[in-house]
């Protein structure tokens, strides 16, 4: 566990972000050291004119966005050299019709073939029908394959997993995205600052607030506006009440696909109790629509505060014996420990925030690494082991709820008085802006181009599961077909927020 106060905030989000526009050799150059590990890949996204790829500095810490001019459509792949890229670029595809040159995977994804159209958020004519969805080959002996989705047994979210398995060890796992596609991207198109919050904090419901968060800071940045003190705390305050009620519903969910339903049951109150702490705070059980540009919608008064405070304590008081009925039961620990294990070598090279790369030695939280106010100005505790298999992930998670409880009470502790929300001003010319948000899977990443009125001409939103789905596939290789709920819930992954 890597314990320290975070750093100041990086200037990002203070200040407009403008691209960096480059050539073929730096671009080219950039997928390289993305690859060796001197870069993390935060995002790779599309204009209708350029590419860009936004990535942070490891030992700097520094962001920086590349832009790429296109010419005839074409770019450099990224992910020829560095994996992390691949699905990002096939997306690209679907969505502009640009062509990564030397791509090493050239299918649809996003894209099914039911839009009609070819390149939507392009030039929108009519496409040709796509082939069918060719799955990787697999060969060896006594392999079987079992097609699992897209509709699932329980009211989830679509997606296709299509396990190729040996008896009943996985030899390879490949999953098939975008049922979810809504169109969000084409949707921010033309709105109005107002009405883009709105969309940001509806891409994956049970992150409504980090999206919300992300895009403002985005906006902000943009526009150069100052939130007021009051606003950030308030803000910190809810992003960890999102990030409690996830986690309890993550740890009991987890525990209740190895037949331990005490887990989930009791997991599930703790998660009811944080819900209706926030209904009764801030007026919204899962916080849509408290953030927006310039601060927030509703302020704590005394009554809130005494809610939350009230909530913090009850977690306190009943959380610990969740804990230890989950350590202390070893048929729950068998189907746990050793399952699903995510090497940190693959956590680092993909970029796998939140709980997943933690647990892969990943030493890495937006809150303390690319500080925001007022984690700037808070204590806390990363979280981290090395173990990488779904215990380890239960565990972190364990401790992010120790700490968003830490969190809380330091907030509540040091709330500010003051307004909650300043209008920002209209810059009068076109702006871009960079927002970055601990969310409880990991960084969620907004960027924003707003044009001269101060409409949005592009929003780029990225979830953290682009980088995890990936990963799962990996994790189950070798272990049996009746373990992948367990690594599956043990992930997480969001399918609304990747497939947007």
């Amino acid at each position: 566990m890597n314990t320290r106060t975070a750093s100041a905030p990086q200037p990002f989000r203070s200040q407009p972000m403008p691209r960096q526009k480059v050539g073929a050799t730096e671009w080219e150059l950039a997928a390289v050291e993305a690859a060796r590990g001197r870069f993390d890949l935060l995002s790779l996204w599309a204009t209708e004119d350029a590419v860009l790829m936004a990535l942070r500095q490891v030992e700097s810490g520094l962001t920086d966005v590349l832009s790429y001019p296109l010419a005839a459509g074409v770019f450099p792949s990224v992910a020829a050299q560095h994996p992390a890229a691949q699905r990002l670029e096939r997306a690209i595809h679907d969505l502009y019709g640009h062509r990564a040159e030397a791509a090493p995977d050239t299918r649809a994804w996003l894209d099914h073939g039911r839009w009609g159209i070819a390149a939507p958020l392009g030039a929108a004519t009519p496409g040709p029908a796509l082939p069918p969805y060719e799955f990787l080959p697999v060969e060896g002996e006594s392999l079987h394959q079992v097609a699992v989705g897209p509709v699932h047994a329980g009211i989830i979210e679509p997606g296709h997993f299509r396990f190729t398995a040996q008896g009943e060890a996985v030899v390879r796992l490949e999953a098939r995205l975008g049922y979810t596609h809504k169109g969000v991207d084409a949707l921010m198109r033309g709105a109005s600052l107002a009405r883009g919050a709105e969309l940001a904090g509806r891409v994956s419901g049970d992150s409504a607030l980090a999206y919300a968060w992300a895009y403002a800071q985005a906006a902000e940045s943009a526009l150069g506006a100052e939130v007021p003190a009051r606003a950030l705390y308030l803000r910190t305050i809810m992003a960890e009440l999102e990030r409690l009620a996830n986690h309890l519903g993550d740890i009991g969910a987890i525990c209740n696909d190895a037949a331990m339903a005490m887990m989930l049951a009791q997991c599930g109150v703790l998660r009811e109790a944080v819900l209706r702490a926030a209904d009764a705070a801030f007026g919204h059980r899962f916080l849509r629509d408290r953030i927006v540009p310039g601060g927030v919608t509703h302020d704590l008064d005394a009554r809130g505060i005494s809610t939350i405070a009230g909530l913090a304590a009850r977690l306190r008081s009943r959380f610990p014996a969740c804990v230890a009925l989950y350590d202390g039961t070893p048929s729950l620990l068998g189907r746990t420990v050793s399952t699903g294990t995510l090497a940190p070598e693959l956590a680092r090279h993909f970029g796998a925030g939140g709980p997943v790369g933690r647990a892969s030695g990943r030493d890495f939280d937006t809150r303390r690494d690319c500080a925001y106010a007022p984690y700037d100005d808070l204590t806390f505790n990363v979280p981290r082991r090395a173990d990488g298999d779904v215990n380890a992930r239960i565990w972190i998670r364990i401790r992010e709820v120790e700490q968003s409880l830490a969190l809380i009470e330091q907030c509540i502790a040091r709330l500010p008085e003051g307004p909650v929300f300043a209008a920002p001003a209209a810059a009068g010319e076109p702006r871009e802006g960079l927002g970055l948000v601990e969310g409880f899977r990991g960084d969620v990443l907004v960027w924003l181009a707003l044009a001269a009125d101060g409409s949005i001409t592009r929003c780029h939103l990225r979830d953290p599961s682009w980088f995890q789905w990936p990963l799962l596939e990996a994790v189950i290789e070798g272990n049996i077909i009746a373990d992948f709920p367990l690594c599956n819930k043990s992930f997480n992954c969001s399918y609304s927020g990747h497939d947007l």
